[in-house]
């Protein structure tokens, strides 16, 4: 009966990544999956593995906004453009899921992280400087969702030998 858990448990953990598509807490749900395993069978890893990563997936989420903030900084935003572009990608992601059967939340992010740095950045700047800083919100953000997403799939990947019985 372990193996059937094992193996719904992995199942479980690699269908948890297809919410990076979404832009929901898929790191999250992966962190929880382990940490429930942890629970039920205790011999199977450490709470210390458990903790390891919880701190990755805290690290992935600090790094996509870093990252973000990084690219549009890097394209000559300032803070007033970073923090819109920061609140597009939310807002974006958000009204975006409705569309595409879900996968409007990442172009929604993007988008929405380009267009909110470049509404943040219209006054006071020449249209040409504000659309080089929305620009970078938007490399900053894919970039961000890239290294997130690389660390959930280590997260996942990692974890199957500690489960599988």
């Amino acid at each position: 009966m372990e193996y059937f858990w094992a193996i719904l448990l992995i199942l479980g953990l690699m269908l948890s990544q297809v919410l990076q598509i979404f832009s929901l807490p898929a790191n999250w749900l992966a962190l929880a999956l382990v940490a429930l395993w942890k629970y039920v069978y205790p011999e199977s890893m450490t709470w210390n593995y458990v903790l390891l990563l919880g701190v990755a997936a805290a690290m992935g989420e600090a790094l996509e906004f870093a990252l973000q903030a990084w690219g549009a900084g890097r394209y000559g935003a300032s803070v007033r453009g970073n923090l819109g572009g920061i609140v597009g990608a939310i807002a974006g992601a958000i009204f975006g899921a409705s569309f595409l059967f879900g996968l409007g939340a990442l172009i929604g992010a993007l988008g929405g992280a380009w267009l909110g740095c470049l509404v943040a950045e219209m006054p006071g700047r020449t249209r040409p400087e504000a659309l080089r800083a929305a620009k970078g919100a938007f490399v900053g953000k894919a970039l961000g969702f890239t290294v997130k997403t690389a660390i959930g799939a280590s997260m996942v990947i990692l974890s199957i030998p500690r489960i599988w019985p």
